[in-house]
């Protein structure tokens, strides 16, 4: 099949559709801008809808909303956004309500860089609304990744009913490379009660522990609040029902580790030393990994597609047989490789950082794999 030369932040369009989106909210914000503006072009031609909203607040509120009632949901934002999104991103996951957040990063605090990139908002999507919620983070690091993990992205909120951020840094989300737009093998979709309305209780799981919410408006009629409540959906004070809520919340994605965390590793098998890196940073690392293969030296690679659940059990099983050494390049000042140091030993941990929106280049990364090797 023939590519098509498109842009990160289109591909995340085309995938979003792919996956069956029909709803869209945003606000403008760079380096997102590019997914609303295609959104509203396209969405009404698939008999989809497009609402540009005066917030980021409004926005996330607003495909909440659009998902209880039925639709696949989306919005795009960048680092500002996301902040204001957390309250929120925590209401959709307590309600489990499936919705996808985009998020092309740039350089923070605050304001900081609109049109640079970086990865200083990986805590951010994993804690940063209040509580222990559960959450999905896909990180694509090419304009065909970001193609295919839209597609997962929806994929995953729909099947486990929970808030599914994709996150990638301003290069991929500008970047323009062929992407073959195929339509996935496997589009999935929520499932729906089949119970009589007057039986239905939205929150009663048993053993698959993901609830089947009716879209409101179909005949089932029940309540939906981001207070701690039972089955019925109404709120409690109840210990044990909070303790068995929030562990289900929390089990149904630890639970399924293994079919939603997603990697890349090469030449991992003698691997003296291993890169290890997600975003535009692994573009560098790929290169480098590469030559140094070609001198014979024996580096390896790990490329992170799921940042969250953060995939330990990889990194420790890997460490256990290798007892590499890691180079950890991200552009920010350690968030990934404090996440790292969980599993591999800190002194077997090289940190290359960079937040001033620059990229870590490949000759940048060898003269650190020199100093290591």
């Amino acid at each position: 099949m023939s590519k098509k030369l498109i842009q990160g932040n289109e591909a995340c369009v085309e995938g979003a559709l792919a996956a069956g989106a029909r709803f869209f909210a945003g606000y403008p914000i760079t380096p997102s801008t590019e997914i609303a503006e295609l959104m509203a072009k396209k969405l009404p031609r698939v008999g989809g809808v497009f609402m540009q909203m005066e917030d980021e607040i409004a926005s996330i509120a607003t495909i909440i909303g659009a998902s209880i009632s039925g639709a696949k949901a989306m919005t795009a934002t960048s680092g500002p956004g996301f902040s204001l999104m957390q309250e929120n991103l925590g209401f959709a996951a307590m309600t489990e309500v499936p919705i996808v957040v985009v998020n092309v990063t740039r350089g923070g605090p605050s304001t900081g860089t609109p049109t640079k990139a970086s990865q200083g908002d990986f805590m951010q999507a994993r804690w940063g609304c209040h509580g222990d919620h559960p959450i999905i983070v896909l990180a694509p690091s090419s304009v065909q990744e970001v193609y295919d993990l839209a597609i997962t992205a929806f994929n995953m909120s729909e099947k486990y009913m929970v808030p599914v951020v994709l996150l990638y840094d301003e290069v991929v989300g500008h970047l323009r490379e062929g992407v073959e737009l195929v339509a996935s093998s496997e589009v999935l979709n929520r499932e729906f009660p089949t119970v009589a309305p007057a039986n239905y209780r939205p929150y009663a799981t048993g053993d698959g522990l993901i609830p089947k919410l009716a879209p409101f408006g179909s005949g089932y009629r029940y309540h939906m609040s981001g207070l701690s409540h039972d089955e019925t959906g109404f709120p409690t004070g109840n210990p044990a029902t909070i303790e068995n809520l929030v562990m289900r919340l929390n089990d149904k994605i630890e639970n399924n580790r293994k079919d939603i965390i997603k990697y890349k590793a090469i030449d991992m098998e003698d691997a003296e030393v291993i890169l290890l890196a997600y975003g535009s940073p692994l573009r560098s690392a790929q290169q480098v990994q590469k030559q140094a293969r070609a001198r014979g030296e024996k580096v390896g690679l790990i490329q992170l597609l799921t940042l969250w659940p953060f995939p330990h059990e990889l990194l420790t099983d890997v460490y256990a047989k290798t007892k590499a050494d890691f180079i950890v390049p991200e552009l920010s000042l350690g968030q990934l490789a404090d996440e790292v140091s969980k599993s591999v030993p800190r002194d077997k941990i090289t940190r290359v950082n960079r937040n001033d929106g620059a990229l870590i280049t490949p000759a940048q990364l060898e003269q650190v794999l020199k100093g290591v090797m």
